[in-house]
Order: structure tokens, then C-alpha cells, then sequence
């Protein structure tokens, strides 16, 4: 195989302004926002680095088109200080709640912790520390 299976996330909303506040606030980084007629677009920040793992993504609110889920598809976000206990730190301030606190996956995988966002949206957050 000769890329990662995943390639692009979208992740819904009900609240655009409130979720892009939710994100930055989490994980303490700008998300660039974009309308697109009746669908607005919250742009994740990608490496410089085209090589570089994992996946970008977006937020996105369309209502006709896009539901929020907390039962649904789980998305990890790489901590963006290798210890998801920081981001996990932040949740709930921003108005979210913390399912899963700080837990080893397996000495090799790593850390997992997992949250609700703003929008009622089940998250979830990897490190290796």
C-alpha cells in the first residue's frame, strides 16, 4: 500500500462560530474558515511537510446535509504536544466533556483520551506520551 487509507475528515456542526471557537480553544491552533454559499468550512491546520502521516479535515456545517453524531464514526486527532492530557484539559472550559480520560492503549500504540465537542460530536485524542 502506498498511502493511508484515510485521506480527507469532515466533521459536522450546528454551531459554526461556536465549534471553531471549541477547536481552537482545544487545541490551540487557528482554524480557517470559508463559506461556501449555504455551507461554511472550518479548514484544520496541516504540516508543511506534504509527507508528513495522517489526515486533514475540516469542520462543516450544512444542516440539509450534515448530522452530528455521538454514536457515530470516531475520529483521533493527533495531541498536538504528544499528551493528549493537555488537550483533555481544555474540553471542558470550551464547553465540551470528557468521556475518556488519559488511558494506555499499549506501551508500543500509545495514549488515548476521548471527548464530546460543542456540537455533541464523540472525539477522540493519540499520543505517544
Amino acid at each position: 500500500m502506498n498511502n493511508n487509507v484515510v485521506c480527507w475528515f469532515q466533521i459536522p456542526v450546528n454551531n459554526f462560530a461556536r465549534a471553531v471557537k471549541f477547536y481552537e480553544t482545544v487545541f490551540n491552533f487557528k482554524i480557517e474558515v470559508q463559506n461556501f454559499g449555504e455551507e461554511k468550512m472550518g479548514w484544520f491546520p496541516v504540516a508543511k511537510d506534504k509527507n508528513a502521516p495522517n489526515a486533514g479535515g475540516q469542520l462543516v456545517y450544512n444542516p440539509a446535509y450534515y448530522k452530528t453524531n455521538s454514536n457515530g464514526v470516531l475520529i483521533y486527532f493527533a495531541s498536538q504536544t504528544n499528551n493528549v492530557s493537555d488537550e483533555l484539559s481544555r474540553v471542558e472550559a470550551a464547553g465540551g466533556k470528557v468521556i475518556v480520560q488519559k488511558k494506555i492503549i499499549t506501551p508500543e500504540i500509545g495514549f488515548m483520551g476521548a471527548f464530546i465537542d460543542s456540537e455533541g460530536n464523540r472525539i477522540a485524542l493519540h499520543s505517544t506520551k
